[in-house]
């Protein structure tokens, strides 16, 4: 009997998903606890709708976020911090903090769960910090941290 998965399923498959499955196990198991219904042409028609739905939002989103991406990568952000004279910070500066310099400089929201910072920055320097936007878009930026000039 032919299946279409309503939830995801240990060892069987993914929500939305077309299987395979014993009569028992879809029509005493799987169908009366709503993890699934019997593939009959409205369902099937049904479920191709929906996925062609779903990539035309995913679609939508990539493209949104390589429009972002764009306008982000053109700049070079500059981030000035209290640092000591070896040029070791007073603090560290954290995704967070390279979230809010996007959001100010470009006026536009940006997440800090967009920035994959493997640690904080803890000294002035030029950092190459790697973006991962929604919709698996990745690039990467230049920051300039700053510590104060001395005269």
């Amino acid at each position: 009997m032919k299946v279409i998965l309503l939830k995801d399923i240990p060892k069987l498959g993914k929500k939305g998903e077309l299987k395979e499955v014993s009569n028992g196990y879809g029509r005493n198991f799987l169908i009366p606890r709503g993890l699934a219904v019997e593939a009959t042409k409205g369902e099937l028609a049904k479920l191709r709708s929906e996925q062609e739905q779903k990539e035309k939002r995913e679609e939508k989103v990539r493209k949104r976020s390589e429009e972002l991406l764009k306008k982000i990568v053109q700049k070079h952000f500059r981030l000035k911090v209290k640092a000591g004279g070896s040029g070791k910070l007073f603090g560290a500066i954290t995704s967070k903090d390279i979230a809010e310099l996007i959001s100010k400089e470009l006026q536009i929201e940006f997440d800090k769960k967009n920035i994959i910072l493997p640690e904080n920055i803890k000294k002035v320097g030029e950092y190459e910090i790697e973006l991962k936007l929604p919709g698996n878009v990745k690039g990467k930026i230049k920051i300039t941290v700053e510590g104060p000039e001395v005269e």
